[in-house]
């Protein structure tokens, strides 16, 4: 949580964007929230951003595992382009 974050005003779109991770946490002081949702109310592409992170979230909480189909080759290949080697699972269960 940024300290920051609790003291300043939201004034532009900008700003309304750097603060929605810290929103969507619920860590922004009730009158951030305020000024925040008031220009989520008045901003179309604001809002834009904010509906398609909060969807995004959403479809990302929902997956609980690697999907079944996914061959086991292509998951190792899929974190080592990622560079994710460290994260392949030992095993399968």
């Amino acid at each position: 949580m940024s300290s920051q974050s609790h003291h300043q005003h939201v004034s532009d779109c900008q700003e309304v964007l750097s603060h929605l991770n810290d929103y969507i946490d619920g860590e922004l002081s009730p009158e951030l929230c305020q000024e925040l949702e008031a220009h989520l109310a008045v901003c179309h592409n604001c809002r834009v951003v904010f509906d398609t992170l909060n969807k995004t979230l959403y479809l990302v909480r929902q997956l609980r595992e690697y999907p079944p189909e996914l061959p086991e080759t292509v998951e190792y290949r899929l974190f080592a382009v990622m560079n994710l080697e460290l994260f392949v699972p030992r095993e399968r269960k």
